[in-house]
């Protein structure tokens, strides 16, 4: 790991029912989304974890051209049963809002972004994954 310019280690012992946490970190419980269990669940966690990193990469996009406009990410994660009847996946959707740009000027951003961003990347190309640019509110 000389290369990482950080690193961590996340451990579940339990699957869907349970507690998750960080090695030395952060703990949270777990449960399916489809239970009245308390916790999170992947889905949350994937859509934080894309929203959060997706709006970085836009900041620092805008932040490069010299503009301190905001910028809003919000992520829908839906739980899709497939079409056959067997197995699951998450269908993503992504909104971009930026302040004071136009919806063309949101998607060169959103998209470049999509691009740079780390989360992106693991989804890569994805059949599930939709973008949108959104006026700021």
């Amino acid at each position: 790991m000389s290369d990482s310019l950080f690193h961590t280690e996340v451990v579940n012992e339990h699957g869907i029912s349970g507690e998750a946490y960080i090695k030395d970190g952060l703990k949270v419980m777990v449960s399916s989304p489809l239970s009245d269990e308390e916790g999170t669940n992947p889905e949350e966690l994937f859509g934080l974890a894309w929203a959060t990193c997706l709006n970085a990469t836009i900041q620092a996009l805008l932040n490069g051209r010299g503009l301190t406009s905001k910028s809003r990410v919000e992520v829908a994660v839906d739980y899709e049963r497939e079409t056959n009847g067997i197995g699951f996946y998450f269908d993503l959707h992504a909104y971009v809002a930026i302040e004071g740009a136009s919806i063309d000027e949101t998607e060169r951003f959103m998209n470049s972004a999509h691009q740079k961003c780390p989360v992106s990347k693991i989804i890569g190309d994805y059949q599930h994954t939709r973008l949108t640019a959104v006026p700021f509110k």
